[in-house]
């Protein structure tokens, strides 16, 4: 079986280990407002547990969910019975009610928010806590005070790094500059964000990658695959810590896996 086990990256100083493809997990908890281009049918709970144990069978350690990911939280506490294998990130500042996101960057909101998450995924800890920003970076970059909270809350042993899921370059650099990492968007034809990717590999910060297949809508003009093109661009950036993909399919799973593999094997 080809598996991500040999494969696993640091993420920046924090001492956490990641696998290079990560299990988005909106899928198990949400299907309204989502972006994909086929409707999904939310998978019951024995479906769930069988994703997971077979994600972990082909070497994924890396959970990414949040609050605006409707019941995910609930879900994944309820039935990760081996939490310490689990890398979790999770998110603070958006909340999903009636179809619509809202967004809190108060400090007194993320606080509430981490405890909620913690509560929801029966667990002492995040490994990563991402705020999930509404676009307008460099606002929730200004915010002292929201800093110094999460370095408070990282200090606590209630999240153990903490960075900025950004939607611009200069939210995303700046955020790097005050945080163990961030997330971003990088792909075949969304490759604006550059860099900041070798901003952290300047830096030592850890970068997750959202929309790496543009949330399936993906469209390549060449003799590879979408998975294939993308992954060979991604991978052959050093600073990548994870690849977030979000699926319910095991086959994809699988398929992500084995080409993620064949790509870093030609990037070593």
């Amino acid at each position: 079986m080809i598996t991500l086990h040999n494969y696993y990256r640091s993420l920046a100083n924090t001492g956490i280990k990641v696998s290079p493809i990560g299990l988005g997990t909106v899928k198990i908890g949400r299907d309204k407002a989502v972006k994909y281009p086929t409707h999904f049918q939310i998978p019951n709970d024995n479906e769930i547990k069988t994703l997971l144990v077979m994600a972990q069978e082909l070497g994924i350690n890396t959970l990414d969910t949040a609050p605006a990911y409707g019941n995910s939280e609930e879900r994944l506490g309820k039935l990760l019975t081996n939490r310490q294998d689990w890398v979790i990130v999770s998110k603070a500042g958006e909340e999903f009610k009636d179809g619509k996101s809202t967004y809190n960057f108060s400090s007194k909101h993320i606080v509430v928010s981490v405890e909620r998450s913690l509560k929801r995924l029966n667990t002492d800890y995040l490994d990563v806590l991402l705020i999930h920003s509404n676009g307008d970076d460099l606002a929730i970059i200004k915010d002292d005070e929201l800093w110094t909270t999460l370095a408070k809350l990282k200090q606590k042993g209630l999240i153990r790094s903490f960075g900025l899921s950004s939607k611009t370059i200069e939210g995303g650099m700046a955020a790097l500059q005050k945080s163990d990492c961030a997330m971003v968007t990088y792909n075949i034809t969304a490759q604006a964000e550059k860099p900041l990717l070798d901003f952290a590999m300047q830096h030592n910060k850890g970068i997750f990658i959202k929309k790496a297949l543009a949330s399936g809508h993906l469209f390549v003009e060449s003799n590879k695959t979408p998975l294939e093109a993308n992954f060979e661009l991604i991978f052959s950036h050093p600073s990548i810590t994870s690849v977030i993909i979000g699926t319910i399919n095991s086959e994809h799973i699988k398929q992500n896996v084995a080409m993620a593999v064949k790509c870093l094997r030609q990037c070593s």
